[in-house]
C-alpha cells in the first residue's frame, strides 16, 4: 500500500491543522509542533532500547525488537489513542522525527483498522526548518520597537495591531523576574515555532515591544534580535499612578487568576505568594540587602492584607520598585545606548503612542 503524505507546508501550521505527534514524550518535551497531541508509537524506555539495538546490531534489529516491545496490548492501546483522537479530530495529519519509519509504522497499523491519514514529507525536521526560515525572512522586513518604563501596558499596545508580534505570549513570560506564568515555561524549541507561527502572513511592517534578548527560558533568534536592534522606536510615558494600576492587574490580578484557575484557589494562592516573593528575593544582589528587607516587609503586609480583599495595598511594595530600581534601570541603560540607539519617531501617552504606530503600519 502506498502511504500518503503531504508536503511540510505553512499552511498546515496557519490552517491550526491537528497534528498526531508518535514520538517519544520525551522528543515531544522538548518541542513540538503548533497543534500537536503526543500520542507515541513508542514511550521513552523502548525508544531507549531500541536505539541502542540500532547502533549496535543495525536497523533490521532494531525494527524487530521495537515489534516485540510495542505488540499484543500494548500496540491495541496505541491504535486506540490514535483512533479516538481521530475520532475527534478526522482531519489530523501524523509526523515523527523525519517523516519516516515511526510515522509510517503507524499509518500502516491505522490502515489495517480502515483509517487512512497522511504524514508530513520531512517531519517535525522538515516542518521546524520551515518556521525558523520564516523567522529568518521576517528579520529583514520593516519593524517598529514601543518601549517605555516598566507598567506602561506596552504589550496591550502591541496586541490592539493586527501586525503587532507579542514575543512574551510566544515565551509564555512577561519578561522581568516576576514574568514567570502558571503555566510551565516554554522551552527554546516551542518559542521559536510559536514566533513563526505568528509570523505567518505578516510579510509587511511588523511592531514589537522593545525585550531583552532573553524573554523567560527562550532566547530570540540573533538575527531577528538585531533586526530589533536597529528598528526605529516609539516611546510610552505614562505617570506612576497608571503604571501601578496596570501592574496590579498584570502582576497580581492576573497571575492569581491563572494560578487558581490550575491549581485550585487555595493552592493557586500559596503558589502566587511563593512566586512574587522568590522573584523578588532573585533582586537580592542589585537591591542591597537593607532595601530588599524593606521591600520584602511591605511585600509580607501586602499578602495579609490581600488575603482581607484589599488588593491595592501591593501598590505599597510595587511603587519603590519601580522609583527606585526599575525606573533608574531603564533610564541607564537608555543614556548608555543614546548614541547607538535608532531614532525615536514619537514620544507619548499610550493613546498617542497606539495612533503613532497604526499611522507608521499604514
Amino acid at each position: 500500500m502506498t502511504l500518503p503524505t503531504v508536503p511540510a507546508a505553512l499552511e498546515l501550521v496557519a490552517a491550526q491543522t491537528p497534528l498526531i505527534d508518535v514520538r517519544a514524550p520525551v522528543e515531544f518535551a522538548q518541542g513540538s509542533l503548533p497543534g500537536a497531541v503526543n500520542l507515541p508509537l513508542m514511550v521513552d524506555e523502548e525508544r531507549h532500547q531500541v536505539g541502542i539495538a540500532y547502533k549496535q546490531q543495525g536497523q533490521q534489529a532494531a525494527i524487530a525488537l521495537g515489534e516485540r516491545l510495542v505488540s499484543g496490548d500494548v500496540k491495541q492501546a496505541r491504535v486506540a489513542a490514535w483512533q479516538a483522537y481521530l475520532a475527534q479530530h478526522p482531519e489530523a495529519i501524523i509526523y515523527c522525527f523525519r517523516g519516516g519509519l515511526r510515522s509510517q509504522i503507524t499509518q500502516q497499523w491505522l490502515a489495517d483498522v480502515g483509517l487512512q491519514r497522511p504524514r508530513v514529507e520531512g517531519g517535525w525536521k522538515a516542518l521546524r526548518q520551515r518556521l525558523c526560515q520564516r523567522i529568518d525572512e521576517a528579520a529583514r522586513q520593516p519593524m517598529l520597537v514601543v518601549s517605555g518604563l516598566t507598567g506602561c501596558a506596552k504589550t496591550q499596545l502591541i496586541n490592539q495591531l493586527p501586525n503587532g508580534i507579542d514575543l512574551e505570549a510566544c515565551a509564555n513570560h512577561k519578561g522581568s523576574a516576576f514574568g514567570r506564568q502558571p503555566d510551565d515555561p516554554t522551552t527554546q524549541i516551542d518559542f521559536e515555532h510559536a514566533l513563526g507561527q505568528r509570523l505567518i502572513g505578516q510579510h509587511g511592517k511588523l511592531v514589537l515591544e522593545d525585550e531583552s534578548r532573553q524573554i523567560g527560558n527562550a532566547n530570540i533568534p540573533l538575527d531577528f534580535w538585531h533586526a530589533l536592534q536597529r528598528a526605529p522606536r516609539i516611546r510610552i510615558e505614562m505617570p506612576l499612578d497608571w503604571r501601578l494600576d496596570q501592574l496590579r492587574r498584570d502582576y497580581i490580578e492576573a497571575l492569581g487568576q491563572g494560578y487558581a484557575e490550575r491549581y485550585g484557589p487555595q493552592e493557586g494562592w500559596q503558589r502566587m505568594q511563593r512566586q512574587l516573593a522568590s522573584a523578588l528575593e532573585r533582586l537580592a544582589k542589585r537591591l542591597g540587602n537593607a532595601r530588599l528587607q524593606r521591600l520584602q516587609r511591605m511585600q509580607a503586609m501586602a499578602f495579609r492584607a490581600h488575603a482581607a480583599g484589599d488588593i491595592q495595598a501591593h501598590e505599597a511594595w510595587l511603587a519603590p520598585l519601580l522609583t527606585e530600581y526599575y525606573d533608574p534601570l531603564y533610564r541607564y541603560h537608555v543614556e548608555k545606548q543614546q548614541a547607538s540607539r535608532p531614532a525615536e519617531l514619537h514620544v507619548g501617552d499610550w493613546e498617542s503612542c497606539l495612533a503613532a504606530a497604526k499611522q507608521w503600519s499604514a
